[in-house]
């Protein structure tokens, strides 16, 4: 175990996933001398099979971006101390907007969703999400991903019993104003701010958010004088949860965080 000085992590949930995703997580980083703190996004304070029976919970799906935003900056803002803050999916791109409000010490991306500036519009992304915006269904009832979309789009690869283990034991319901304003209000990022440290982590595997549009993200950095790294796992899906936690992955961030401190 770590004897270094004891720094926060705030773990930042992203879209379709419970916060419990962060478990493993938590006890890795806890048993390597950090704090740490998953706090679930407003309404969603339940653990994910309750979530999935509230389909008509009128607070969970009127949740927008800049609630989610505003939460979480209240929150880390409540704390003795400046984090560091890692993102998880939609839970990436509030990193990056939190660090661009000088919120966190440092930040971590993973597999996230990118800003409105990023490429987007491209219609194999839109593809992905198509579903979770419901354009064409009511938005006063959430985005419940169907099993099959998940097998696809978040743990391609996996066996069929991990994937239905994995589908059970995080998938919540998602507002769907939620998602379209990812996609049509998004979230501006200034690339040429400085900010502290950023990793952005992809997955050459995963489906929902390909390597390429993390790497983009990455790459819109690049005049910036602040620490901005990349780094890609070729063998990850979407899902670095759980008994397929992304054991690599986390050890690389641990690797990171300390080196940004020497």
């Amino acid at each position: 175990m770590s004897t270094t000085p004891s720094e926060t992590i705030v773990f930042i949930t992203g879209t379709f996933i419970g916060n419990n995703c962060w478990d493993e997580w938590k006890i890795y980083f806890e048993n390597n001398g950090y704090k740490t703190l998953a706090p679930p996004w407003p309404n969603k304070e339940s653990n994910p099979e309750e979530l999935r029976h509230r389909h008509s919970d009128a607070a969970l799906v009127s949740l927008r971006l800049t609630d989610i935003s505003a939460y979480f900056e209240a929150f880390i803002g409540a704390l003795p101390a400046k984090p560091v803050l890692i993102g998880h999916s939609l839970g990436g791109l509030i990193v990056q907007i939190l660090l661009q409000r000088g919120l966190g010490t440092a930040g971590v991306a993973i597999h996230s969703f990118p800003p409105r500036s990023i490429g987007i519009f491209r219609y194999s992304f839109i593809k992905q999400w198509w579903q979770a915006m419901g354009f064409f269904s009511s938005s006063r009832e959430p985005y419940l991903m169907h099993f099959t979309r998940w097998k696809y789009s978040v743990v391609n690869g996996m066996t069929c019993e991990q994937q239905k283990e994995s589908y059970y034991a995080y998938l919540v319901p998602e507002s769907k104003l939620l998602i379209r304003d990812a996609f049509i209000s998004g979230s501006k990022i200034d690339f040429r701010k400085a900010h502290p440290p950023l990793l952005f982590i992809s997955g050459s595997q995963d489906q929902l958010i390909p390597a390429s549009q993390n790497h983009y993200n990455f790459k819109k950095y690049q005049k910036n004088s602040s620490i901005t790294d990349y780094k890609d796992f070729a063998a990850s899906n979407h899902l670095i949860f759980g008994e397929f936690m992304g054991i690599e992955e986390a050890d690389f961030i641990l690797f990171w965080l300390k080196a940004i401190k020497t």
